[in-house]
């Protein structure tokens, strides 16, 4: 496509031509969203990486309205019916729906009541009805009585099928019905009866007789909705007042009183209950759903990014325990690069309680293997593996961690495992991942398909396609963000680095296996197939520590080396003197060495990386303790203030460990003392927070918590108050849930998704 929709870009995101055209032929060119984010900044004026890629997302959607629309002008041309008129306003269109509006009247059909009148010559009828000037419409009627027509009733039904479907394919009733359904649609289900009695249907049961607003129905809702009529046990409607509808239409299309207009009437009242109904119903069923997925697919990656972006232990020796009860504790030992030393089995636990044996073996391998740090899964017998772990006096300090699990029986079991790993089985696999995960979330949370991780919503039920190129594009971005090690990164980790392919990222290692470790960027360029193209990308993310230019360990793209040894020399110092001195680095004036080609975002970029060439921007990992004699559901009380971690972060809410082997939910309206809109503003994944327990029901396995101070813990369970601030209305008083908020509270069951 060429720069033909530069201007409606431009226009829907608020941007300069110039910056359409530079993010358009940057990525033509085979330029990634993070190398343009983070080094063609001067192009696209500091935009970030969304920014960027919703350009590349409008340009994505013109070439495809501009493919559709050469089948519509092919279309109509082959039928002899393409006007230079027609023609043109095809080419100018802007907007798929109105282009499909275009065409509609002139689309192949499959025969149609309209067709069959059209067959028996009632078309004329139909034209003068229509033009409403008529004064017998029975009379018109009895002239085209023939051996296919019967009665004059016939004429009138085949006039008023006729005009049924021009009313259908009319773009302005079209149109006054869609903005009907924007502003006034409801959406509803109800249970097949032959269902309701149905085990399975219950999880579904406050839906199942449900009606609200369609412009209120979150995300979440809908996809709920759906879930429950793929899986037959509802029916979801999305419907507007007919009478309104009617009322409308009849004004847009009569044009006074008459017996011609009556006839007219009866075709508008056909025309929305058979035609327009069901076709703008299944445009907004087809919206809403598109809706929906996007913000689900929002929320995953948002959680996903925060999770690939955990704070890493770094460079420690490791022990790695996957806990269980009955079958023991997979014990694995790690060296600092996360390389398997040691595995065992030991069994603390019921049934076999063998206690003090399982403190004799980690005692002895922790000594024995120089061990740093423990890490833990958060999985079943995790608050007993911890009391074991800490029970232990080592002689040394030897930090403590739990991990987060989800995924790793994915890993264990997949066709990387089996590479890495050929000759252990998927406990040993599954404990490793465990294991690395605390060294480098992110280089081991690779290896797993995104959807597997347990941070998403709804996740199977969302657009596969899209929710993948989503996942994808938030997985590339965060690798590059933190950088690479070009020395120790695995091939998974490596073909998430801009411009290297899965080919490339494999020679890479294959290099590095035959002619051991780079010793600098320029070595890259050894590698096969990674062309000049392929390293301009890819360089500015790839580290190479301890390489004798410090650069080759920092962000600085070797493009820019130049300007750096440029700034040394206007010092009199040498590169490494001036990323050591930060009073040298005092001394730039970073006007000077802006230029035509490098401009003052990138000299800004650069004296920012000096001061921290090559360290992980990350945060860094902190110890974390669940609360001492809190370990089952029915130790908790209301009131109790617990220390928690978050698991998971939803539209509607965050779910918290607690250390009681059932996440707690926090409502969004008990976040935060502030009225907020999305969760994100108050809490992060994985992050530490102090919550107050408001209610147990342990029969369902619901637990509502809060994060707000000063909770009493006397709430009503499932109902929290409505949210502080503008939201919370002059009374202050809790705000009734809705039947599907109430539902809420069922945690994981159906959420964990």
């Amino acid at each position: 496509m060429e720069l033909k929709y530069s201007q409606q870009i431009a226009a829907t995101l608020n941007l300069s031509l110039k910056q359409i055209s530079s993010i358009y032929e940057l990525h033509n060119e085979g330029s990634t969203i993070p190398f343009i984010a983070r080094y063609r900044k001067e192009a696209t004026g500091n935009l970030d990486e969304v920014a960027i890629a919703n350009v590349i997302e409008q340009v994505k959607y013109f070439t495809e309205l501009e493919k559709r629309k050469e089948t519509v002008l092919k279309t109509i041309e082959e039928a002899g019916k393409l006007s230079p008129e027609l023609k043109k306003r095809i080419e100018d269109c802007i907007n798929a729906t109105e282009l499909e509006d275009i065409y509609l009247p002139y689309k192949p059909k499959r025969k149609t009541r309209a067709s069959v009148a059209i067959e028996k010559g009632l078309e004329p009828l139909a034209q003068l009805l229509f033009a409403q000037g008529a004064e017998n419409p029975e009379a018109e009627a009895a002239k085209y009585i023939n051996e296919q027509v019967k009665d004059v009733a016939e004429a009138l039904q085949g006039a008023r099928d006729i005009m049924a479907e021009w009313i259908a394919e009319n773009e302005q009733a079209r149109n006054s019905v869609r903005k009907l359904f924007s502003e006034e649609a409801w959406l509803s289900s109800r249970v097949l009866t032959t269902k309701k009695e149905d085990a399975d249907a219950q999880k579904y049961r406050d839906y199942f007789e449900f009606k609200e607003p369609l412009s209120q129905s979150p995300s979440h809702r809908i996809l709920a909705i759906r879930r429950g009529e793929k899986e037959g046990f509802l029916i979801m409607t999305i419907h507007i007042e007919k009478e309104t509808a009617h009322a409308e239409l009849k004004r847009v299309l009569l044009k006074g009183p008459g017996l011609a207009a009556k006839q007219v009437e009866l075709a508008i009242e056909d025309a929305f209950n058979r035609l327009l109904q069901p076709s703008i119903e299944t445009e907004f069923r087809m919206a809403s759903k598109t809706r929906a997925d996007e913000e689900a697919i929002r929320v995953f990656a948002e959680n996903l990014r925060q999770l690939l972006l955990a704070s890493p232990l770094g460079h420690k020796r490791i022990m790695a325990l996957d806990p269980g009860f009955r079958t023991g504790c997979k014990l694995v030992c790690l060296d600092e690069q996360g390389t398997f030393l040691k595995y065992v089995t030991i069994f603390p636990h019921a049934p076999q309680n063998d206690w003090n044996g399982a403190i004799q073996t980690i005692k002895e391998l922790v000594a024995r293997y120089d061990i740093e740090a423990i890490g833990y899964g958060n999985g079943t017998a995790s608050k007993e593996t911890e009391q074991l772990v800490r029970s232990i006096d080592f002689g040394k300090p030897v930090s403590v961690f739990m991990v987060n699990e989800s995924g790793a029986s994915i890993y264990s079991a997949s066709d990387v495992a089996r590479e890495e790993f050929p000759d252990e089985d998927v406990t040993v696999r599954g404990a490793i991942s465990i294991g690395r995960r605390l060294l480098d979330p992110l280089s081991e949370l690779v290896k797993i398909d995104a959807k597997s991780i347990g941070v998403g919503q709804y996740q199977h039920d969302v657009n596969q396609n899209r929710l993948k190129e989503a996942l994808d594009q938030v997985v590339e971005s965060c690798v590059n963000f933190v950088g690479v090690d070009v020395n120790t990164a695995s091939k998974h980790l490596l073909m998430y680095v801009s411009g290297l392919s899965s080919t490339v990222a494999r020679n890479v290692v294959e290099y590095r296996m035959k002619n051991g470790g780079f010793k600098n960027r320029e070595e890259l360029k050894k590698v096969s197939m990674l062309g000049p193209k392929a390293f301009e990308q890819c360089a500015g993310f790839l580290r190479v520590v301890n390489a004798a230019n410090p650069l080759d360990n920092s962000a600085v793209h070797p493009e820019s080396y130049h300007v750096v040894e440029a700034m040394a020399a206007k010092v009199n110092s040498t590169v490494p003197e001036l990323i050591k001195n930060p009073e040298l680095r005092k001394q730039i004036r970073a006007k000077e060495f802006v230029t035509e080609t490098i401009g003052q975002f990138t000299i800004d970029d650069i004296l920012k990386e000096l001061e921290k060439p090559g360290r992980d921007p990350r945060s860094p990992i902190e110890e974390f303790r669940f609360a001492e004699g809190v370990s089952t559901m029915e130790d908790l009380k209301p009131g109790m203030k617990l220390p928690g971690i978050i698991t998971n972060i939803t539209n509607f809410g965050a779910f918290v460990n607690v250390g009681v082997k059932q996440d707690g939910l926090v409502h969004i309206s008990h976040l935060s003392n502030r009225y907020i809109s999305d969760p994100n503003e108050a809490v992060k994944l994985g992050q530490k927070v102090m919550a107050t327990v408001l209610e147990v029901d342990t029969a369902r396995k619901r637990i509502a918590l809060s994060l707000k101070d000063g909770q009493s813990g006397n709430r009503e369970m499932g109902k929290p108050g409505k949210p502080a601030g503008r939201e919370a209305g002059k009374s202050g008083k809790p705000q009734p849930l809705n039947p599907f908020q109430a539902k809420l509270m069922e945690l994981k069951k159906n959420f964990k998704e």
